[in-house]
């Protein structure tokens, strides 16, 4: 009797472990469809006329030859060079994520080896700069760069990347939990200075932070609007955010639905083939990250 009890309990709960199972399941392509669909009405619309979008959605593409269509008019628009915004983001996001990520693994690595009396004070001091938005500095920072004569160059987009609290922060933690301070004592001993132990030795053992706030610094640097629209004069150094919010402005009664898709197609696609080069670092550097070893 006992035992068609147990065989019983155990029948029920195999039942309810997969139940939840399915329940999850359930859920997590539901949440997987809400997020892909907006790429998917993209990439239907960008296929398709601007009198068919105006007609209503479609699940089905059109023909590749409206495709076409909608991306020859979109690259050879004269008003809004998206080729050209699509480079100097390029430019911008690339050059900043790698002064990102080096700079502040950099730091990162002089807080965590080295013991000096203002260490604790220099720790925080970055953590509240973290805490300050661009928006407070940013009529300082624009006089700064107009004194400099650096107003309508890409430089005061791509240097200020140096100084970035939040990478710097995990780069610490990443460190706390996956660098043992005996691994930079041994090249020390065996003659290596700092800066070499720091490019051959950290470095390699930092990848997969590195990987995960090189995404994170190259889509916000892809993504900023703010700044650029406000240093950014000249037509042929706007970047692509300036650009696309320059459709605002267009007269949708004669404005072709077809190419502002493929426009937002452009927009998003260096950031995806960025991610998925660098995606498989991304688990481990975020759960090494963060949780101290």
């Amino acid at each position: 009797m006992n035992d068609i009890v147990r065989d019983r309990d155990a029948m029920s709960n195999i039942i309810i472990l997969n139940v939840r199972r399915a329940i999850a399941y359930l859920v997590l392509a539901i949440l997987t469809f809400a997020a892909l669909f907006p790429f998917y009405t993209m990439i239907i619309n960008s296929t398709r006329k601007h009198t068919e979008i105006q007609s209503g959605f479609s699940f089905f593409p059109g023909s590749w030859a409206d495709f076409y269509r909608n991306f020859m008019n979109a690259i050879n628009d004269p008003t809004i060079p998206i080729m050209t915004g699509m480079v100097n983001s390029l430019i911008i996001a690339v050059a900043a994520a790698f002064l990102c990520v080096y700079f502040s693994a950099f730091t990162a690595y002089g807080i965590h080896v080295y013991d000096f009396k203002i260490k604790k004070f220099c720790f925080t001091f970055i953590l509240i700069i973290m805490m300050v938005p661009t928006q407070v500095s940013a009529p300082g920072f624009l006089n700064l760069i107009t004194r400099m004569g650096l107003m309508d160059t890409f430089w005061p987009l791509i240097l200020p990347a140096i100084a970035a609290p939040v990478t710097f922060f995990f780069m610490k933690q990443y460190m706390e939990a996956s660098l043992p301070l005996e691994i930079v004592e041994a090249a020390r001993i065996d003659g290596c200075n700092e800066f070499k132990t720091f490019n051959r030795i950290v470095m390699p053992i930092l990848k997969p932070a590195i990987a995960v706030q090189a995404i994170f610094s190259f889509v916000a640097n892809w993504n900023n609007y703010f700044m650029p629209a406000l240093i950014l004069e000249t037509a042929n150094k706007k970047t692509l955010p300036v650009l696309i919010a320059m459709i605002r402005s267009a007269d949708f009664l004669t404005f072709d639905n077809g190419k502002l898709y493929v426009f937002i197609m452009l927009s998003i696609l260096p950031v995806i083939v960025v991610y998925l080069i660098l995606s498989k670092f991304i688990i481990r550097g975020v759960t090494l990250g963060a949780v101290k070893g």
